[in-house]
């Protein structure tokens, strides 16, 4: 039986309901002491005021548990807007309870050390210095229980005093630095692994279709060649000028493409296994492309826009990038084929090209799997295409990205890295 996943150390939803209860453990905990001290140790304690402090407390985990229950993600900021509000309350509860003095003091390493295993480095510093902050105030402002040690009315401090807060400030810092550094590295392990577990099945789910393609494409040569022999007497036989004679001309020319793709198929494989990718420059590249496409789709209609910037854009391709963007814009092309609008752009990294039609759009139920697997958005697409298109953009070290356009339609945005020119 599989066994689930551990959850990640990022994920601040789970980190604030790991808070919460150990936040309802600890202030039940100091509730139970303050009993025990006022019923049986006789603790001068201002009591409304502490009960006040723990009720304040148990009102925040309650609020906090219904915001849990919300469909609104947590944040980095709320998660450290609730330690801080942990430790503004230990704050208020040792001031009311003997100070630095308290034994329980040291328990603000508690989201010290919470902070640093699941917050970024800034925020985990700001939850140490808070914590080292309330430490300090509480030295010098408290109000004093004489059963937790003796007051030298000379000198507010004593030297145990002074090595405790000397020993809280060191294991604050050790703490932040080292637990944060070990989570770190434990959450990039954890994204590592995650991208070679999906890189493998994706590679796994390629190599399937690639062995299925192979043999499908040496299967089709046949029926194409019979097709063609029979177009060319359909078209002996059909009336000169007529419009049946035209229509034949076209699926003539269709079959010509689907013979002269499968022939380059089988010819370039092995050759395109070991061959680099060829840098050429993207303008040119993707104009090419377009070219070819409108010919398998005459149906069609585009416009082509170059941004007007200095300089040229220069991209890593090979026939299986061409591929790729060509099921791109037959989708786009599946789902609406008039105005079709294709762009090109580039920044200073990376070069970027929108694909928008004026379809339907994408349900956003299946937006995020689309490309992580066989999903189509047509009725009887099967997905693939859309899947070997991720990976192919994905091996170049680009990404695929569709949103639902607010004037409607779908826009598909492909990122590829920008190269350096080649040396002539």
């Amino acid at each position: 039986m599989p066994t689930a996943l551990p959850l990640p150390l990022s994920t601040p939803n789970r980190n604030l309901v790991r808070l919460t209860i150990v936040r309802g453990i600890t202030w039940t905990g100091f509730l139970l002491a303050i009993i025990v001290g006022i019923e049986l140790l006789a603790f001068d304690l201002p009591v409304t005021a502490v009960v006040s402090v723990v009720i304040a407390m148990g009102i925040l985990n309650i609020v906090t548990w219904w915001r849990l229950g919300r469909p609104k993600a947590v944040n980095h900021l709320e998660y450290l807007a609730h330690l801080l509000a942990d430790i503004a309350g230990l704050t208020l509860l040792f001031y009311f309870s003997g100070g630095s003095t308290n034994p329980f003091i040291t328990y603000y390493l508690v989201p010290v050390t919470i902070a640093a295993a699941t917050l970024p480095w800034r925020h985990a510093w700001i939850i140490a210095a808070c914590a080292m902050a309330g430490y300090t105030y509480l030295m010098f402002f408290y109000h004093p229980i004489p059963q937790l040690g003796h007051i030298n009315s000379d000198s507010p401090l004593s030297l145990h005093v002074l090595g405790m807060w000397l020993n809280f400030g060191l294991s604050a810092g050790l703490v932040t630095f080292f637990i944060y550094k070990m989570a770190h590295a434990l959450r990039n392990r954890d994204k590592a692994l995650s991208r070679t577990r999906e890189a493998a099945l994706r590679n796994e789910q390629v190599l399937a279709v690639a062995t299925q393609a192979a043999g499908t494409a040496h299967e089709l040569g046949t029926p194409l060649s019979t097709m063609a022999v029979l177009l060319n007497e359909m078209q002996q036989d059909a009336p000169d000028g007529s419009h049946l004679q035209q229509d034949i001309a076209i699926l003539r020319q269709q079959v010509d493409v689907c013979k002269s793709r499968l022939q380059h198929l089988v010819t370039t494989a092995d050759r395109r296994r070991m061959a680099e990718p060829e840098v050429l420059d993207a303008e040119v590249w993707l104009a090419s492309v377009v070219q070819r496409w409108l010919v398998i789709r005459p149906d069609v209609s585009h416009f082509f826009e170059v941004a007007e910037k200095r300089g040229r854009p220069w991209i890593a391709v090979d026939a299986t990038l061409d591929q790729a963007l060509t099921n791109l814009l037959n989708n786009a092309a599946d789902a609406n084929p008039e105005q079709i609008g294709i762009r090109l752009d580039w920044q200073d990294e990376s070069v970027v090209i929108d694909i928008r039609d004026h379809g339907p759009g994408i349900a956003m139920s299946i937006a995020d799997q689309l490309g992580d697997t066989f999903i189509s958005t047509k009725s009887k697409g099967m997905g693939i295409g859309l899947f070997l298109t991720h990976a192919t953009i994905n091996r170049f070290g680009g990404g695929v990205s569709l949103y639902n356009h607010p004037e409607g339609g779908t826009l598909t945005e492909v990122t590829l890295p920008l190269c350096s020119a080649p040396d002539k």
